[in-house]
């Protein structure tokens, strides 16, 4: 099915083949997971293969704002379930047509696969300055831009104050977080697999917080002089606050580099929805199941690590739409194999004072235990590996809280970690996403600059008096005293 298209007109709605939902393809919209568009300025629009992750490239506007842009496409705010919205505008080939097979891309170029995770303290010592770099993540707390300056000693005066109880938590789990020779695993295992499908490729490891950082694998990637580049954010579902974050690293990095910025570069933003996904998904709790005395009498409790409720109202995140959507596909892969319990989502590990995505995990335990549930199997769905949360807060907390509300028998579902069906449907994800690489950026040209001293120093003044009012301020301190405690 072909289109017509020009580089500055908008598409008309086209329904694509095997859904039931109709998407407006073109500037302000891109594919749904059951197609890759293949979009060219000359070529026009063809729908081009089977499923695939959510695909389009993105990042965050300098500007601060949550439309997503990389190489010139955006993601906008979520849809109902079942449906994804994404815009198109940059998501093209580079130097060939989506047509071309995965082999003779491999046999020209030199393919690059960057895995990007959140990271995680290997060692106790490492614990605040962790929780530094997180902090300092203008992702994770979100300041007015007049007040962006305390950025960084606000993430000092929070890490610090944090570190100890987050010391006590890595070491109930052995005194460091796995996550990273977990996620080095995986790595290892989808290069593997890449390469039993003639798919030879260079795979790195970058995190956002911790080592090895999202900045020294790009390096690295510019040092073996990888050709085509497959971004794959270890998160299935997208966040501002986890892929968002990582990706608009990845395009300040490639706008400063005017080698990079020239790359082709294609960024799975989320594949949530992918069959492999959601039947392995599917095959891990329908084996924990089979481990309780009455599987049919549990309750399957999805728990999923929580955002605050601004990024989803405020900022579009499509967070909650997504994870609710991939609930729904994961109990319909269930059901299909005669699975038909009860299931239950909650929101798991908030932070300060402001309002999270509900319900929150601890409460909805407790309101299970009083209506009588006895069996629970809880399900880890936003985590692919084994880290803090899983093996501290679900595994300890919230296995304790559920004991002492009254649920009897507690089983939780493994993280998908090395599941060979999971990393087989990563390397069908990146080879899928491969022919859809596109130069990622602009080089980046030095702005104008206000040469004014008397503008500045009136700027100066008054962000500073205001600042030093609301740092200072009743309500700003009682904010602190929460989100510290």
């Amino acid at each position: 099915m072909d289109a017509a298209v020009s580089c500055s007109g908008v598409l008309p709605q086209l329904k694509l083949s095997g859904s039931d939902h109709k998407f407006p393809i073109g500037r302000s919209s891109c594919s749904y997971a059951r197609s890759i568009v293949d979009l060219s300025c000359n070529k026009g629009l063809r729908i081009v293969s089977k499923k695939v992750g959510f695909l389009c490239s993105a990042a965050l506007r300098d500007d601060g704002r949550d439309e997503m842009v990389f190489g010139g496409s955006h993601c906008e705010k979520k849809s109902p379930v079942g449906e994804a919205l994404c815009a198109a505008a940059g998501v093209s080939t580079h130097g060939g047509t989506a047509l071309e097979s995965h082999h003779s891309h491999a046999a020209e170029e030199k393919v690059g696969v960057l895995l990007l995770n959140l990271g995680g303290p290997e060692t106790l010592d490492d614990v605040q300055p962790f929780l530094f770099n997180l902090f300092a993540d203008p992702d994770i707390i979100r300041l007015p831009r007049l007040f962006r300056f305390l950025q960084k000693p606000l993430a000092k005066l929070i890490s610090v104050y944090r570190a100890p109880k987050s010391k006590e938590g890595y070491a109930s789990i052995g005194g460091g977080s796995p996550l990273r020779k977990i996620t080095d695993e995986q790595a290892n295992a989808l290069k593997m697999a890449l390469e039993s499908k003639d798919m030879p490729v260079n795979v790195y490891v970058g995190m956002r917080y911790w080592f090895p950082f999202t900045e020294e694998a790009v390096q690295q990637v510019k040092r073996d002089r990888i050709t085509r580049l497959v971004v794959l954010p270890l998160y299935p579902q997208f966040s501002i606050s986890t892929t968002g974050s990582s990706v608009r690293v990845l395009q300040n990095i490639f706008r400063n580099d005017p080698c990079l910025s020239r790359l082709p570069v294609s960024v799975i933003n989320s594949w949530y929805q992918r069959e492999g996904y959601i039947k392995s998904m599917a095959d891990l709790i329908s084996k924990e199941l089979d481990r309780f005395s009455e599987p049919a009498q549990v309750t399957i409790f999805f728990s999923a690590h929580g955002v605050p409720l601004s990024y989803v109202k405020d900022s579009g995140d499509p967070y909650k739409d997504q994870m609710e959507e991939c609930i729904f596909l994961i109990m319909k892969e269930l059901k299909a194999r005669g699975i038909n319990n009860e299931h239950t989502l909650a929101y798991q590990s908030r932070v300060g004072p402001v309002q999270w995505l509900k319900p929150y995990t601890d409460e909805v335990l407790v309101e299970l235990g009083k209506k009588g549930v006895k069996s629970l199997l809880a399900v880890p769905v936003s985590f692919v590996s084994e880290h803090i949360e899983t093996l501290e807060e679900i595994d300890m907390e919230y296995k304790e809280l559920a004991l002492e509300s009254g649920i009897e028998n507690w089983g939780r579902v493994p993280a998908l970690g090395l599941t060979p069906s999971f990393i087989t449907d990563l390397a069908d994800a990146v080879i899928e996403a491969l022919p859809l690489a596109a130069a990622t950026a602009t080089p980046k040209t030095t702005p104008g600059v206000d040469h004014d001293p008397m503008r500045w120093v009136i700027k100066m003044f008054f962000g500073s008096f205001l600042a030093f009012i609301l740092f200072f301020s009743p309500k700003m301190l009682m904010a602190f005293r929460n989100n510290l405690i």
